[in-house]
């Protein structure tokens, strides 16, 4: 294998794998997936309340975190674009770039058709021969493409499923590594009823998405496989308005990887067994893994506790102009030691809306610590009323 192969695999394994850890007590036993950047939050808002978004208030940037809250989204249409940096603190060329919009149609608007493209760079690498010469310069990237469609089932319940296509593109052009495809599925739902609290009436939300059901995806033209990054996202939320201008919601979200778990090396294990233990790992089916996932840490049910992550998160709206939001993330130190403090802003005007956030991270290092993420959304129907 080239040395430009190995760098290349290295930027990939640094953008899934941010932190490591030696000398604990419990080993460290991460799950690796394919396509780390399906996990990235794409937007600014869900992503300045520590990455939450199962169950906050709908919004355009709905189809990363679930596309079931279109339904309840209050205009007919819009459009959002969203830029996120990656290890900005050592290279100005790894970013992530997405879009997303819906259309409401359909008597009373009870149907959605969304749909989101993201497209993470690795930014140049270039290739050189065994001689040390100039051969080539190449552009590693993952893209996914989706479309959704959502429906309201009842006046407080909303359900969607969305399908995706991906595509990954680690080729160096010396025949060792192919561009990867597959296909996966979204299913969601989401709820939100109003009751009484106190003076006031709030809202209450719930939500779950399990994302990325679909195939394996290969980089070596079918000769080995990865699992995606299925996870289950569940998620709730309670807005309560504190007067006519001023408003708060509190949200908190938990995911797991619905990946089978790396079965740990036994004591004294040969050659022989390790393979035989790698071979049946990559020989669980995806759909197989959803299953297994419930069950096969090795440490057991503590360890499968240690595999869901939360996040907890605030939101301030005032005049639903201005937004101050915060969040917090955890990921346990054995599984991945994401751990960060995420803060938000926001401006909204009848046509168009932005939204910032900033993260700082409480462990080890993280892609993006200190990063700032900007987001940009249109109201289709604002922009028609402006042009009138």
């Amino acid at each position: 294998m080239h040395k430009q192969l190995v760098s290349l695999l290295l930027c990939v394994i640094l953008v899934s794998l941010p932190g490591y850890l030696k000398g604990q007590e419990q080993e460290y036993n991460p799950i690796l997936t394919a396509m780390p950047s399906l996990q990235i939050a794409p937007d600014a808002r869900g992503g300045g309340m520590g990455d939450i978004g199962a169950a906050t208030m709908p919004d355009v940037y709905s189809q990363h975190w679930n596309a079931a809250k279109y339904p309840f989204v209050t205009t007919e249409a819009g459009l959002a674009f969203s830029y996120t940096p990656w290890l900005n603190r050592l290279v100005n060329d790894i970013n992530l770039l997405y879009a997303s919009g819906f259309w409401k149609f359909g008597d009373q608007d009870l149907n959605v058709i969304s749909s989101s493209i993201r497209y993470f760079s690795l930014g140049d690498i270039d290739i050189f021969d065994m001689g040390g010469d100039f051969t080539q310069s190449v552009n590693p990237y993952e893209l996914a493409l989706d479309v959704a469609y959502s429906r309201m089932l009842s006046e407080t319940f909303s359900g969607a499923v969305t399908l995706r296509y991906i595509r990954a593109d680690y080729s160096t052009g010396d025949g060792e590594t192919t561009p990867g495809n597959a296909i996966a599925a979204d299913i969601a739902g989401y709820n939100e009823t109003y009751f009484n609290m106190g003076r006031s009436e709030a809202l209450l939300g719930f939500g779950f998405n399990l994302s990325n059901i679909g195939t394996k995806i290969s980089y070596d033209g079918g000769e080995t496989s990865m699992f995606l990054p299925t996870n289950l996202r569940l998620g709730t939320s309670l807005g309560y308005p504190i007067d006519a201008k001023n408003s708060i919601t509190l949200s908190i979200d938990l995911n797991k990887l619905m990946v089978p778990t790396p079965q740990l090396p036994g004591e004294d294990e040969t050659e022989e067994e390790m393979f035989k233990r790698i071979e049946d790992y990559n020989n669980i089916s995806s759909i197989g893994g959803i299953f297994t996932s419930l069950g096969d840490a090795p440490g057991g049910f503590k360890e499968e506790m240690q595999e869901v992550m939360w996040s907890l998160g605030a939101e301030y709206v005032y005049n639903n102009q201005f937004s101050l939001r915060t969040g917090y993330f955890n990921q346990s130190e054995y599984k991945g030691n994401l751990r960060y403090v995420a803060f938000g802003a926001g401006f909204r005007m009848k046509a168009f809306h932005i939204d910032a956030a900033y993260l700082v991270s409480t462990s080890q290092s993280n892609p993006l610590d200190q990063t700032l993420r900007i987001s940009l959304g249109f109201d289709i129907e604002g922009l028609r009323n402006l042009m009138k």
